[in-house]
């Protein structure tokens, strides 16, 4: 464990309590230091006592980059539907505006960084079953554990306020330093066993997959990707710690992640990145279409070949190809991506897949490419407005964090969000699962019925079900 030096963090406290005497607001005071090896996981899990409804978890498909963050020292939250990425953008700015930031290292994700994101569709009526989560939900961590590349970095962001004093940069460092020497001791999870499953509304589903397929044929719409819910009931209350471990067990080539809210969890493993902006880089997927795995090596190769040469699947996927490309075009110099879809391939499914790299211009923003990504076709249909009407009038779920951006943006305008589907929301000893499908002229309900059955199975399989 690297000695880490509380002078310094002192000293730079006093300078910022100075400067939010003298500016009358908060200012920020963040440190990165190098550290030997922490287990993220251990890490996470420690969290919950005194954190719990307070932390974080993001692990990319490579394992390149995983972070996480207990404790919130700032929430950018809001409820607006207009604006929402832009007024967030701004919040995020200003809140980093004359801040103190020592981090002598170039790595992406540690100092500052904000984890969260946006639900589907601000404009959609909240249910209870996502009321602990406003329409736009971001946390800067107190403590923020960072693997990037087989490196250890451990931020700390404190906020002082114009009536904070020199105690509170005591109390920050005796907090932190009982935290790490407790990082070594044994943590033990347990699993909920799985009482029952309960498909909501499922004839009432198909009815609207039927209804959106009559209007496809006589309409504009081209296709509308319309969602269900699967709710489990647990003899005890589900630890997410539990259903992390068995992700990264079972789903190491996806995306994982955790976003705590008052109680809530909402917790997946998707394999869709939405944007990924490093320096001037950008960094997108195309995936729509898809089929089973295969029992043998044989059959897998059979099935992929079928979805590689499917209509209906290329046609799908084409259209979530060109509308990226579209939606990227104004903020990218230049752009590259294949002319076919390859095969991605994961544990239960295999998806047509098109990577897309580009050049970002100098004043390109991440949130702002968020904004003109979200939906794409492959979760919400084409056109984008129309089909997100269709989605908001036919479909009885609420949505909330499913199927939307989630993920993180550091203090240099470096980030990366993915699509959070093949995810769950687990709430005390119950737990809601959604899957969704593209639905096109021709599509049949039944067939649309079993596909998001085969997009329940990672998490169900995560929770202890089958």
């Amino acid at each position: 464990m690297v000695t880490i030096h509380e002078l310094e963090l002192k000293e730079r406290g006093l300078l910022a309590l100075i400067r939010a005497k003298k500016l009358g607001r908060s200012i920020l005071v963040s440190e990165v230091h190098q550290m030997d090896r922490i287990n993220p996981f251990t890490f996470f899990m420690l969290g919950k006592e005194r954190y719990l409804g307070e932390r974080f978890f993001w692990k990319d498909p490579m394992d390149d980059m995983v972070i996480a963050g207990i404790g919130i020292t700032k929430q950018i939250q809001s409820d607006q539907a207009t604006d929402r990425f832009f007024l967030v953008d701004n919040e995020w700015q200003n809140f980093l505006k004359d801040s103190f930031i020592y981090n002598p290292y170039s790595e992406l994700g540690i100092g500052p960084v904000m984890f969260g994101g946006f639900s589907f569709d601000p404009h959609k009526p909240k249910t209870d079953l996502w009321s602990k989560y406003s329409d736009s939900l971001f946390h800067i961590p107190k403590y923020m554990l960072s693997i990037i590349k087989g490196q250890t970095f451990l931020t700390t962001n404190i906020v002082c306020t114009p009536n904070d004093d020199e105690s509170l940069f005591t109390k920050v460092l005796d907090e932190r330093n009982q935290f790490l020497l407790s990082i070594n001791q044994k943590t033990e999870t347990k699993s909920a066993a799985l009482l029952k499953m309960k498909e909501i509304s499922p004839e009432s589903w198909k009815a609207s997959v039927d209804e959106v397929v009559k209007d496809l044929k006589i309409g504009s719409l081209k296709k509308v990707v319309l969602a269900r819910e699967l709710r489990l009931f647990f003899d005890d209350l589900v630890e997410p710690e539990s259903v992390l471990n068995r992700l990264f067990e079972q789903q190491k080539d996806s995306y994982l992640f955790v976003f705590e809210s008052n109680g809530d969890c909402f917790i997946g493993a998707t394999p869709e990145r939405l944007i990924k902006k490093q320096d001037d880089h950008i960094f997108s997927t195309c995936l729509a279409g898809s089929i089973s795995r295969g029992q043998t090596e044989e059959e897998d190769d059979l099935l992929g070949e079928t979805l590689l040469n499917d209509k209906k699947n290329l046609i799908e996927h084409g259209f979530v190809v060109e509308m990226i490309k579209e939606a990227l075009e104004e903020s990218c110099e230049e752009m590259i991506l294949p002319d076919k879809p390859h095969l991605m391939k994961i544990r239960d499914i295999q998806h047509l897949y098109t990577p897309v790299v580009g050049k970002a211009k100098i004043d390109a923003s991440l949130l702002h490419i968020v904004d003109r990504l979200h939906p794409t076709p492959a979760l919400g249909g084409l056109p984008k407005k129309e089909a997100v009407e269709k989605i908001r009038e036919v479909e009885k779920l609420d949505r909330g964090f499913y199927a939307a951006p989630l993920g993180w943006v550091d203090y240099r305008e470096n980030g990366e969000f993915a699509v959070a589907i093949r995810s769950g929301l687990i709430q005390g000893n119950e737990v809601s699962l959604f899957a969704g499908c593209g639905v096109v002229a021709d599509s049949e309900s039944e067939s649309e019925y079993l596909e998001t059955g085969l997009k329940f199975r990672p998490m169900l399989r995560a929770l202890g079900g089958k």
